[in-house]
């Protein structure tokens, strides 16, 4: 991914041989990929709407770039296993995102440029609105099977003594339904096998002889049974005990065992039906989705991703518009640019382009030429400000 500039300067006879200046300047040093930045004729409305519109522009575009940032992480976290695929899932309008960027065209059908501004920026900032209320719903869902199917999976990765039994334990390892007898699980350390099968018939009386079986074993020690009588059954873990055979706490219950796998198959199909589903995308997914096996979750968090990404660049565009106008005045003519610079030549391209519009404010640019230098009455806000309007687009927030 990469960062662009958007940017703009007035669009009269002086300023469009800057701009040619310019484009010839950076292209041929290879400073920047250069390629205009189509802006419809909107309407302007009044100078006091457009100062208020401003503001509320700045805080939607924050909001818009935190959206499609935490769809774009959560479509990572949904692919876990699948992340080096991740990228080629964020798309706008079915393309790469730089692709959608640099052939940037206004969606007249979702935002009718003959309505106030002030109505575009509504109908962005409530789409957005629904799309991070509705991922807050899809996410808590999911996370919710995520979560208690990883607490499940937390019982079948531990030692003998606390990992759960259901996939271990059968019924004819048990003695059942006897009055008298019952049958218990030992986990014995590997260095005393011998000394278990030495002892465990004297560790109490009325142990059945040979009644001894190992079921199951992992790097620390081995599970045992062992069959008795119910009333000596305290006196045998006791005795146990003193020896470092630890008696686990199990009794065999067919149906909660059963209970249980089906619990841990179902979370597992839930959470993996999320991601992946046999039903086929529909004709108006078909556009973001071409592979019908994905699941639901997966294919709504790229339909938002792409329908967040379109309303937050249609921000950016509302910006430099309303920038441009209350910078450059009226009638509207200005020429919006996307520049996305060499990685390598940050600092030489924006000296350029400073030094090509310092004339359209010369205080901001010898502030900018030299940071160091005090500017009576130059109040900057926290908005990074050159002579020219100026807005980035981070992609690398996405990677």
């Amino acid at each position: 991914m990469s960062e662009f500039w958007l940017i703009s300067a007035p669009g009269d006879q002086t300023n469009l041989q800057a701009w040619e200046r310019m484009y010839m300047v950076t292209s041929k040093s290879n400073l920047s990929s250069n390629s205009k930045f189509h802006i419809p004729d909107l309407k302007v409305g009044t100078l006091d709407a457009l100062v208020g519109l401003s503001d509320e522009l700045g805080k939607l575009d924050s909001f818009a770039e935190s959206v499609i940032k935490k769809i774009a992480q959560y479509i990572g976290e949904v692919m876990e296993d699948s992340k080096d695929k991740v990228q080629e899932n964020l798309l706008a309008n079915g393309v790469d995102l730089i692709s959608y960027l640099t052939r940037f065209e206004w969606d007249m059908a979702k935002y009718p440029i003959k309505q106030p501004l002030k109505n575009i920026s509504e109908a962005l900032a409530k789409q957005v609105t629904q799309i991070e209320t509705d991922l807050k719903t899809r996410s808590a869902a999911y996370n919710n099977i995520k979560g208690n199917l990883q607490s499940l999976e937390k019982k079948t990765v531990g030692n003998l003594l606390t990992r759960t039994l259901a996939d271990i334990v059968r019924k004819e390892d048990f003695v059942l339904n006897s009055e008298y007898l019952i049958t218990l699980l030992v986990v014995v350390p590997k260095s005393s096998y011998v000394q278990w099968q030495k002892t465990y018939e004297s560790l109490s009386d009325m142990v059945v002889p040979r009644s001894t079986k190992m079921i199951a074993e992992d790097a620390e020690g081995g599970l045992f049974t062992v069959t008795l009588f119910r009333k000596v059954m305290d006196d045998f873990k006791a005795k146990a005990r003193e020896n470092r055979f630890m008696v686990r706490e199990f009794y065999f219950d067919e149906k909660e065992l059963k209970c249980e796998k089906e619990e841990m198959m179902k979370l597992a199909s839930d959470k993996k039906q999320q991601y992946v589903s046999n039903i086929c995308c529909t004709a108006r997914q078909a556009q973001y989705c071409c592979i019908c096996s994905q699941g639901p979750l997966l294919r709504w968090l790229k339909v938002n991703f792409s329908e967040a990404f379109v309303a937050w660049i249609h921000v950016k565009a509302l910006r430099v518009f309303v920038e441009s106008v209350l910078r450059y005045g009226l009638p509207v003519n200005f020429q919006a640019m996307l520049l996305q610079p060499n990685r390598k030549s940050v600092k030489r391209l924006r000296d350029v382009l400073n030094l090509v519009f310092k004339h359209l404010d010369e205080v901001a640019a010898a502030s900018v030429m030299d940071p160091g230098m005090d500017i009576p009455g130059l109040q900057l806000s926290n908005q990074e400000y050159y002579p020219y309007v100026y807005f980035k687009i981070d992609l690398s927030l996405l990677d």
